[in-house]
């Protein structure tokens, strides 16, 4: 073992194709990953079955392995077959439970990933990460190598063993590593060498432990207990949609992963479970995605609710309920009644800072923890959360008298606070403008509570909110359309295209068949339509703040599906969607953005891609008929 782990010291730390550290890159792509998670937490794991992301106890924690931000100081725990090896990964049909093979000479084995989930997530008090390492066919040597970084490779730990477990510690937390093979420990890091023969299996499993959880010690057939356990979970949840339709195996992955990006404590949903994955590579747009933005939840609550999954919407109803207070103070004529995000648990405070000792990943530094965008003003949220509550009542539940209170004390607001400009829903940096988007969905937040109004016969200011919303219908038609350009416009009396546009007819503002729609349609499609992927807008016609170019938004070429699909163009639609799945990555998962020769750019997976692509599925193959 110290010839093979002198080798790999030499070699630098870096993701292993074949014998440790031979012609091994220090970062793959970031398509080259799938997720697990227990709906507190998750991890990605690489085709070289190398764990590179992993925050402990929760989503929005420091992290323990990060060497996908830094491949020398974030930490991994490397797991992979000893000798040359060809690998592919996938998930076990209907699960969360990952699966990465390694095809060599002498043998096939495979890791199965996955943490296991309680049926109570509210009262878990045990955190589990389980890799099952199993040989299938012949023999095959496996090499492990476990090495926390803690609180993102800035506090040292201690390591203390007893036969068959190690235990990590730092004063704030404590990770029992246990093993069914025996290992070492080197320098604050734990490697093993093992050997296993057709149908041998081993066991590795991290539990976090402190206060009256204590290290248990987790053998073979208690992971098979677990991995059985996790398998009918996922399978249970998931018999629960209702699509049918052609899309199945890809609009069931995108459910999924949205219920992974889940916190079952409270509700929370998360925009995606990773912070500064770079939207380009070497440049500066890398920001922490890990908390809840009103806009992303309230979508997901429609995309899932579409499914039939209704006890998220109503989960997510509970985090509103207990977190989100209407009447918290502001300062005047800065924010409204609603942050555009929050913290997990509700907390209103995310201040962002830079971790200058990490590179970034593919040295794209900075690499960022916590959001500055949480004081922007963003009105569009409004509109989100109004027509997801619209859709909760219509498809879920009935909504209280409390959550009816709150609705229109939002739209209250919203109708003395439309017209003035915010920073949009794309964050800019570069200062508030009159965002036609923003126009827009401040309309779709009237126009939903006057339609829930008169369903349930609930009381409201009919006459005050129709003024609003019948004033914000006239401002979009008279400034927000360019005669010179055709089309409607980013901001008001500018000639700027925005795909965030294509949410016009998707949130029934406009026919989608009216001349002026599609005038706009055509405009997109000239502009910033490029094989089927959309980008956002141009940052050189409209500066944002920030320096460096960016990739195609993913979420807007789904749009752009379902927009086609609306206006009609049915074999336009199809193909852009068929297309769009040409980009997933080889587990179904997409970034928040694609690059220029199809590489996945952005935090990992993006839930707005996500729900967006279940969306445009779900309509598009109802009009297929």
């Amino acid at each position: 073992m110290e010839a093979v782990r002198a080798q790999a010291q030499e070699a630098g730390r870096g993701h292993l194709a074949g014998p440790w550290g031979a012609g091994s890159p220090r970062y793959l792509p970031i398509s080259e990953h799938g997720l697990i998670g227990d709906l507190r937490s998750a991890a990605l794991v690489a085709t070289n079955g190398t764990i590179d992301w992993y925050c402990c106890p929760r989503f929005d924690a420091p992290s323990v392995f990060a060497s996908i931000l830094d491949a020398d100081r974030g930490g991994s725990f490397e797991l992979a077959a000893d000798v040359a090896a060809r690998t592919k990964q996938f998930y076990f049909p209907d699960t969360n439970v990952l699966i990465t093979r390694f095809f060599a000479d002498d043998g096939v084995g495979e890791i199965q990933d996955f943490m296991p989930v309680v049926d109570d997530s509210r009262e878990a008090d045990r955190h589990r990460l389980i890799r099952r390492v199993v040989c299938v066919r012949g023999t095959l040597p496996f090499r492990a190598r476990i090495a926390p970084r803690f609180e993102y490779g800035t506090v040292p730990h201690t390591v203390h063993t007893q036969p068959g477990q190690a235990v990590f510690a730092t004063p704030r937390l404590k990770l029992a590593l246990t093993s069914t093979v025996p290992f070492e420990v080197t320098a604050g890091d734990v490697w093993s060498l093992f050997k296993l023969h057709e149908g041998e299996s081993a066991v590795f499993t991290i539990d976090r432990v402190g206060g009256d959880v204590a290290p248990r010690f987790c053998a073979v057939a208690e992971a098979e207990r677990e991995f059985n356990a996790t398998v009918r979970y996922w399978r249970r949840w998931l018999s629960q949609s209702r699509y049918r339709g052609r899309w199945r195996e890809m609009v069931h992955r995108s459910a999924l992963t949205l219920k992974l990006l889940t916190y079952a404590p409270t509700g929370a949903i998360i925009a995606a479970p990773t912070t500064s994955l770079p939207e380009q590579i070497g440049g500066e747009r890398n920001w922490d995605y890990r908390y809840v933005w009103i806009r992303d939840a309230a979508f997901c609550v429609y995309a899932l609710l579409r499914l039939g999954f209704t006890d998220e919407a109503e989960a997510f109803m509970g985090f509103l309920s207990e977190y989100v207070r209407l009447d918290a103070p502001r300062a005047p004529g800065t924010m409204g009644p609603l942050q555009i995000m929050y913290g997990i648990d509700g907390r209103r405070e995310l201040p962002e800072h830079e971790l200058g000792h990490l590179e970034g990943y593919r040295g794209s530094a900075p690499v960022r923890v916590g959001n500055d965008a949480v004081g922007q003003l963003q009105l569009d949220i409004y509109g989100a959360l109004v027509d997801s509550l619209y859709l909760y009542d219509k498809w879920g539940k009935p909504l209280s008298s409390a959550h009816w209170d709150s609705i229109s004390a939002l739209v209250d607001w919203v109708c003395e606070n439309w017209d003035q400009p915010d920073e949009g829903v794309w964050e800019t940096r570069g200062g508030r403008k009159s965002f036609l988007y923003s126009r827009l969905m401040c309309w779709v937040a009237i126009e939903r509570a006057m339609r829930l109004a008169r369903h349930r016969g609930l009381p409201a200011d009919m006459v005050r909110w129709g003024r609003a919303r019948d004033a914000i219908y006239r401002r979009i038609m008279a400034r927000g359309w360019s005669a010179e350009r055709r089309a409607f416009v980013q901001y008001e009396d500018s000639d700027i295209l925005d795909a965030s546009l294509l949410m016009m007819p998707l949130a029934k503002f406009i026919s989608p068949t009216d001349p002026k729609w599609l005038a706009t349609l055509d405009a997109l499609g000239q502009d910033l339509v490029s094989d089927s992927l959309v980008y956002r807008y141009d940052p050189q016609a409209s500066p944002d703040g920030l320096q460096g170019e960016e990739g195609t938004f993913s979420i807007c070429s789904f749009w752009y599906v379902e927009a086609l699909t609306r206006a009609g163009r049915l074999d336009e639609a199809r193909l852009a969607f068929e297309k769009m799945l040409t980009y997933a990555n080889h587990l179904g998962l997409y970034a928040e953005e694609i690059g220029h020769t199809g590489e996945q750019h952005g935090n990992f997976p993006q839930a707005f891609t996500h729900l967006a692509l279940i969306s445009a599925a779900f309509n598009l193959d109802r009009m297929l008929g």
